[in-house]
């Protein structure tokens, strides 16, 4: 591989000549400059990033920790991410830390080692750890998705509880007076916000939240299905919450097998809107907003705090969410 002394022979002049026309720190005459661009052409010349970026003390990349990038959320979030980091001139190093805190915390270490700008964080839980980790590191911070208490850095995240009260209370206007829900894991910080807002929309109403149709799973399809099985095996609800898009798709499926024909024998809610949501059959109702946007407004967050073009406290930006009613909901069958 050509080194910039190799360019510097090929152009009869001295490196750091070539190294003021590679990153334009100081005039050079354009007889010259048409030389060394000649020889870089000639080479194959490629600047090392790694000197630059100790030059400039920046390296134009940002480093996204995500929980489970096989999550259609967390894949259209990281889009998002990338769509604007592109446009902004930054590269972006992601990290998929299959929802293990150990994982995760190895790809912050290699992504500080890296040098990055900044860091977009979602957590894959276990905050305690998480927050120490984030509040040694020196650098601008963005909490995406998921809040991780003690952490003072900017979050962008949709109103998790508001978006579940929204769901339940979509289902009580129906007529569903025996709904379950299906709750993410008891430790994350997002599943107890969901669940407050599912609870909060029921007892509004005079309606008693029953230990025995809300059940704990992992926000994955299997997840889903399997706390689905356990609902539909006797004293069946009219309608079921999964608290994210990827269990209810398990919900249907689990409906499928038992016959059950969704929505006359049962409703089914889901929350995110993810793009295949819409795709479903039938087409999920859900509560959410622009995943994709989210994204993007993390990333503008991060940058802002990169190029100091903010200089305030942490932001809390707590995105409204929106109702997406579709085929998937409908009035509780006939008693």
């Amino acid at each position: 591989m050509a080194t910039i002394k190799d360019v510097a022979a090929r152009a009869g002049v001295s490196f750091t000549t070539v190294s003021h026309v590679v990153n334009n720190t100081r005039p050079v005459s354009s007889e010259v400059r048409t030389k060394v661009e000649a020889a870089i052409r000639e080479l194959n010349f490629v600047p090392s990033a790694v000197a630059r970026s100790l030059k400039a003390r920046t390296t134009s990349t940002i480093g996204v920790v995500v929980p489970n990038n096989t999550n259609p959320y967390f894949a259209e979030m990281s889009r998002g991410i990338e769509n604007y980091c592109e446009r902004r001139g930054y590269c972006v190093i992601l990290g998929n830390s299959d929802d293990e805190p150990e994982k995760q915390r190895k790809y912050l270490r290699v992504m500080l080692e890296r040098r990055i700008d900044g860091l977009i964080v979602a957590s894959a839980g276990d905050e305690n750890t998480l927050a120490d980790a984030l509040g040694r590191a020196s650098l601008p911070v963005v909490i995406v998705d998921r809040e991780v208490p003690g952490v003072e850095a900017d979050l962008v995240q949709i109103d998790h509880e508001q978006g579940a009260y929204m769901a339940a209370h979509h289902l009580i206007e129906l007529g569903h007076r025996r709904i379950a829900c299906i709750s993410g894991p008891a430790q994350m910080v997002v599943s107890e916000a969901r669940f407050r807002g599912f609870r909060r929309a029921l007892e509004e109403q005079g309606l008693a939240v029953d230990a025995h149709q809300v059940i704990a799973s992992d926000y994955t399809s299997h997840g889903g299905y399997e706390a689905a099985v356990a609902l539909l095996g006797g004293g069946r609800p009219s309608a079921i919450f999964a608290t994210n898009d990827m269990m209810a798709l398990g919900v249907l499926r689990a409906a499928a097998e038992r016959g059950l024909s969704v929505p006359r024998d049962l409703s089914v809610i889901g929350f995110d809107d993810i793009e295949l949501s819409r795709y479903f059959y039938p087409a999920l109702t859900t509560v959410g907003q622009s995943i994709v946007m989210l994204g993007e407004r993390a990333a503008q967050t991060l940058i802002e705090r990169v190029t100091k073009s903010v200089e305030a406290d942490p932001q809390r930006l707590i995105i409204a969410p929106e109702l997406k009613i579709r085929e998937s909901t409908g009035a509780p069958p006939a008693a």
